[in-house]
């Protein structure tokens, strides 16, 4: 990776302080995603030791306590990218990663699941420090190389979401489920600081009646249906890699027959997708800058489609974990790429709002997901949430190809 930047550089001059802020924002991410993956695969195995429940009640407050931040995310993420754009995204980062450090520690005390419910919903509302940061580090790259940063930076949420199960399942065996709130709420603060102290932003802030409406950005686009699409994109391609999310630990549990460290295991098959993506990242990134964004994320969706077909008959723990470490490597290339098509496709100056719109579909993606998981688990069984997801995705990527295709037979 630092070879991969320091080549890059010799290119192009990037503004000063870069090394520094770069470091520092992934490492952020890199805690943040760590944070949540060490904390939400156990989330309805903690949920359970908090009353007596029902299958279909645990599977249903399983899905809440997960898709609840994500639905104060969507309603309030247009705001904060209205404010980003004024005011500059360190701010954003900084309020993020305070708010998220306060909520997690606090989760550690619950005594209900309704406690955890309310928190999580808090905490969705100040929420978005991946995304913050990789909008900040959008205006301060240059975009001959924007497809390498976005790359990079994807590889900060995904180190630490393969990190954060291994962990959490560690220390959730030897300490409770309590214990990983604890540590990720102290992550978080530290996160906090080293954003505040160590992070340069070079911003000039805009006067609200200077700013141009998000509809005159959309109107003065040169094609904005790709755009609308790749917000669309991001909702399903986030709806993929959650719909078994907060079901995942139960999943597991139901294919060893309630045998052997389930904790652990549980963290294994988390963690395979980010171990996938870590390891295809930084080629996706330089392939990215060499052909563009668009055919890296049509290669993908179609990949992460066939991908689910297995996982839907798979009857091992460990062929699961096997079938979702390809399903990373897939992976590797719809995030970035996404968020390349939007760098490159709109202004510097609204950045802010249109990552902060593209999170909202993270979020409702997340949701949907997350419902998705739990009510259909719930009322059916856990393969056929792979079978849905995956029909989902195929009718996406069926949607990228018409959207794409008349500019692709433009450029032949």
């Amino acid at each position: 990776m630092i070879e991969s930047m320091e080549a890059a550089q010799s290119k192009e001059q990037y503004p000063s302080g870069w090394h520094r802020t770069f470091y520092t924002l992934w490492l952020g991410a890199f805690i943040t995603g760590a944070g949540y993956s060490m904390t939400m695969p156990f989330i309805s195995l903690f949920i359970s030791e908090l009353g007596h429940f029902s299958h279909f009640q645990l599977n249903i407050y399983s899905g809440l306590a997960f898709g609840v931040t994500f639905v104060s995310q969507a309603i309030v993420s247009p705001m904060w990218g209205n404010l980003a754009d004024r005011k500059g995204r360190k701010l954003m980062c900084m309020r993020a990663a305070g708010v998220m450090a306060c909520t997690i520690f606090c989760i550690g005390f619950a005594r209900s699941v309704w406690w955890i419910i309310g928190l999580r919903f808090l905490q969705g509302a100040f929420s978005g420090y991946i995304n913050n940061a990789t909008a900040l580090m959008a205006g301060e790259t240059p975009r001959s190389h924007s497809g390498w940063v976005m790359s990079a930076m994807t590889t900060a949420g995904v180190a630490g979401n393969l990190v954060g199960p291994l962990l959490g399942g560690v220390l959730s065996g030897a300490f409770g489920y309590r214990i990983p709130f604890f540590i990720t709420g102290a992550l978080m603060f530290l996160t906090f600081l080293g954003t505040t102290f160590l992070v340069k932003e070079h911003f000039t802030p805009i006067k609200k009646e200077k700013m141009k409406p998000i509809g005159q950005i959309f109107r003065e686009l040169d094609n904005p249906v790709v755009i609308v699409a790749m917000f669309f994109t991001t909702m399903v391609v986030i709806s993929s890699s959650m719909s078994i999310t907060p079901i995942i630990s139960l999943y597991v549990k139901s294919l060893m027959h309630n045998h052997g460290n389930i904790a652990f295991v549980a963290g294994v098959v988390a963690a395979t997708p980010g171990l996938g993506t870590l390891i295809a990242a930084s080629k996706v990134g330089h392939t990215m800058d060499r052909i563009g964004p668009k055919v890296v994320l049509r290669t993908g969706l179609m990949v992460a489609f066939i991908l689910f077909i297995p996982m839907t008959f798979t009857h091992s723990a460990w062929s699961l974990a096997g079938w979702r470490f390809l399903l990373g490597l897939a992976n590797a290339a719809l995030t970035p790429a996404i968020q390349t098509v939007l760098t490159l496709d709109v202004p510097a100056e609204a950045f802010g709002r249109i990552f902060s719109l593209n999170q909202s579909f993270q979020a409702v993606g997340a949701v949907l997901g997350s419902v998705i998981g739990s009510v259909i688990s719930g009322l059916f069984n856990y393969p056929m949430v792979f079978a849905v997801t995956g029909l989902i995705l195929l009718l996406n990527m069926i949607g990228i190809w018409i959207i794409f295709r008349p500019r692709y037979e433009t450029r032949k």
